[in-house]
């Protein structure tokens, strides 16, 4: 729909000016004159050049998502009708591209659509559990109960995101400065050394001469060495890409000694939390499988949560396959078993949760304790090598003339 922009003087002689959608000129004319604005002046508002490039379109958010399902559900739940709801929402949003989105989804709804099957229809904002989630509450009247647990969810989603991402940020940054200072000292400070050395006259001791030689090498095959890292993460890129390549990758991953006790745990919770939260919305089980298995983000896992739910269309119970998997700790199979036995699955997969938040949090708190001293000696041990590998033949010149 266009968007057209108007300014004029109210009753009051004061200037206003703002933006309206419409179909056409007349009717933001007709939107325009019940804002009694007194010769107003509207003009349709020019089209950005770069608004259909994706390089230039702001991203849509967790953030943004979270906030406007919160506040969504706090106006349904208040007997604001949905679609002046979702108008509210669209008028006030400041990201371009979500503002777009929820104009989209509030003419489909206006036109007779549920809201889930127009959320559908934007897969790149919305995903499957959100959808099925939204249609869930949508068949059984909750909708804004059902919209609360989506906020409650998401934001525990981006509290167990930020802690992987805190995790990991430590040990990226040592590794780049220490890479960064490894290249410095190789491509500027060596060489001063090296040009010293050679008025000397004596062979240069041997941790001299290696740290000579890998600055030669590194100053003489540099584009080299940048081009063949180019490819080698694009060989990793392309083979992740494919369904062996990831399922080989995502499966060292969870079994590497040192993130893979991290991981399995995220993925429990990211299980458990997912699940109790469909479950507790009605979305029937099976259902909530398939949705629960394809935004796991680990092959390994998604393809043990698909037999866990091909075993249960069979009639088995969920936790004898939940068993059979091996990915799922065993406490976590009996828990969900006496869940499923006294009828409360999805409380009991919710304290799962809670109780594997907290194993989460303790494992990073465990994992940057083990990273920083191993970081100090690698940083302390790399750099001090060099020095001292730079002085010996001084030390040894020395020692020759005393």
């Amino acid at each position: 729909m266009p968007v057209y922009i108007w300014k004029g003087k109210n009753s009051y002689g004061e200037k206003r000016k703002g933006e309206i959608d419409a179909v056409d000129q007349a009717a933001a004319a007709a939107q325009v004159k019940r804002l009694r604005i007194a010769d107003p002046v509207i003009k349709e508002k020019p089209k950005d050049l770069f608004e259909n490039i994706a390089l230039f379109k702001p991203k849509v958010t967790t953030k943004d998502i979270v906030v406007f399902t919160r506040q969504l559900s706090t106006m349904i739940n208040a007997g604001l009708p949905l679609v002046q709801g979702m108008e509210i929402l669209e008028k006030q949003q400041s990201n371009p591209t979500f503002k777009k989105a929820l104009g989209t989804i509030r003419l489909d709804v206006e036109a007779g659509a549920t809201l889930a099957d127009s959320m559908r229809k934007l897969p790149k904002i919305f995903d499957n559990l959100f959808t099925n989630m939204i249609d869930a509450g949508e068949t059984g009247g909750i909708l804004d109960t059902i919209l609360s647990r989506l906020a409650v969810f998401m934001e525990k989603s981006m509290a167990l995101k930020k802690k992987i991402k805190g995790a990991m940020t430590y040990p990226t940054v040592c590794l780049a400065i220490s890479v960064l200072i490894l290249i410095v000292i190789l491509v500027f400070v060596v060489p001063v050394f090296q040009s010293m050395f050679e008025g000397f006259g004596h062979a240069l001791p041997l941790p001299t001469q290696i740290v000579v030689n890998m600055s030669n090498f590194f100053k003489s095959y540099f584009l080299y060495i940048f081009i063949s890292f180019f490819i080698i993460s694009m060989i990793i890129k392309r083979t992740y890409g494919t369904e062996r390549g990831r399922k080989l990758m995502d499966k060292a991953m969870l079994n590497s000694p040192v993130f893979g006790v991290l991981l399995r745990k995220v993925a429990v919770a990211k299980f458990t939390r997912t699940l109790s939260t469909m479950l507790s919305a009605g979305v029937p089980i099976l259902e909530a499988l398939q949705v629960v298995a394809k935004t796991s983000g680990n092959k390994i896992i998604e393809e043990a949560v698909f037999r866990v739910g091909d075993a249960i269309a069979e009639g088995r119970p969920i936790a004898e396959p939940l068993e059979e998997t091996g990915v799922f700790p065993n406490m976590v199979v009996q828990m969900i078993n006496v869940g499923e036995t006294v009828g409360a699955l999805d409380a009991m997969l919710e304290k799962i949760a809670d109780f594997y938040d907290e194993e989460v949090d303790q494992a990073v708190e465990n994992l940057t304790a083990m990273i920083e001293p191993f970081m100090m000696v690698f940083l302390g041990g790399m750099i001090g090598g060099i020095v001292v590998a730079m002085y010996l033949p001084i030390f040894k010149m020395s020692s020759v003339m005393m």
